[in-house]
């Protein structure tokens, strides 16, 4: 009886949040699905009719549609393989014994900290800039000719600038997973006259696959709704070169005006992201009953 009373109070004092929590995610859901099924435009207020499915089949035979899925999926997975591998290395790195090392700790996390618009207008203007950028200057010491990054090579740019952002979060939780192993496995392997390669391959590596798990999985969320990067440096451009979901989202909503069609590729962005949630989810659990 004593359980069923707590238990009973501990809903009533969690009912607010959770009440807050689901209006928070719902109420702005469902008029975005509202509005989806409207021909809804900025320059036209007052004149919204119904559309049907208009919007959804205007949104998905856009021949930008598909380009933004391409550029979705390159910087995606562009930015997963950088970051993993870069963690994977830099987690090892950071567990050996060097000088200063909780100043290093810190400085290889730090970039995470910083704002994704700061980031990109660092990179901007004080790196890929091909006149005034550092890159550049080492470029004309070398007798080179400076390469104009944004122009010639945009989506690696971005995807540049995006995974140093995010490869201090990895790194992060890579090492504290290193951290757990057990040094005296090692030793017995080092002892067997196991090399450094096979001890890595064999067992630093399958310790690591959780950990590497649910790295791929945080990221993938977010890296699903990349936007501040690609507004500050090439607003989607050259053409649609750099033009990812969220972005065409963006275009569709705000420049164009027209938040039916924007709203409509809002909920395809919501269902694809789901998917993608769906099956990293279930691969995260095959790991987790490993």
């Amino acid at each position: 009886m004593a359980t069923q009373h707590s238990r009973n109070a501990a809903r009533l004092m969690m009912s607010p949040s959770v009440i807050l929590l689901l209006g928070w995610m719902l109420i702005p859901l469902s008029m975005t699905i509202f509005f989806s099924f409207q021909f809804y435009n900025l320059l036209q207020p007052g004149q919204e009719t119904f559309a049907g499915l208009t919007n959804y089949r205007f949104f998905l035979t856009d021949p930008s549609f598909f380009d933004a899925i391409r550029n979705t999926l390159v910087l995606v997975g562009g930015v997963l393989v950088i970051t993993v591998v870069g963690g994977i290395a830099l987690a090892l790195l950071l567990s050996q014994p060097i000088w200063g090392q909780g100043i290093v700790r810190v400085l290889v996390i730090a970039p995470f900290f910083v704002m994704p618009t700061v980031s990109a207008l660092v990179w901007k203007n004080m790196f890929l800039n091909p006149v005034n950028g550092l890159f550049a200057h080492l470029a004309n010491g070398l007798g080179l000719q400076p390469i104009d990054f944004f122009g010639n090579y945009p989506l690696a740019s971005i995807i540049g600038i995006v995974s140093w952002q995010w490869l201090s979060f990895s790194t992060l939780i890579i090492f504290t997973a290193i951290q757990s192993l057990d040094s005296e496995q090692l030793e017995a392997a080092e002892m067997d006259g196991a090399s450094s390669l096979n001890r890595f391959i064999y067992i630093i590596l399958p310790h690591l696959a959780r950990a590497i798990t649910v790295v791929i999985l945080i990221q993938t969320i977010f890296l699903l709704s990349i936007f501040a990067e690609i507004l500050v440096t090439t607003n989607g451009g050259p053409g649609t070169a750099t033009t990812n979901l969220t972005y065409l989202v963006y275009i569709q909503s705000l420049l164009q005006f027209d938040v039916g069609g924007g709203s409509a590729g809002g909920v395809i962005a919501i269902i694809l992201a789901n998917i993608v949630a769906i099956f990293l989810m279930r691969m995260i659990g095959k790991n987790l009953d490993i």
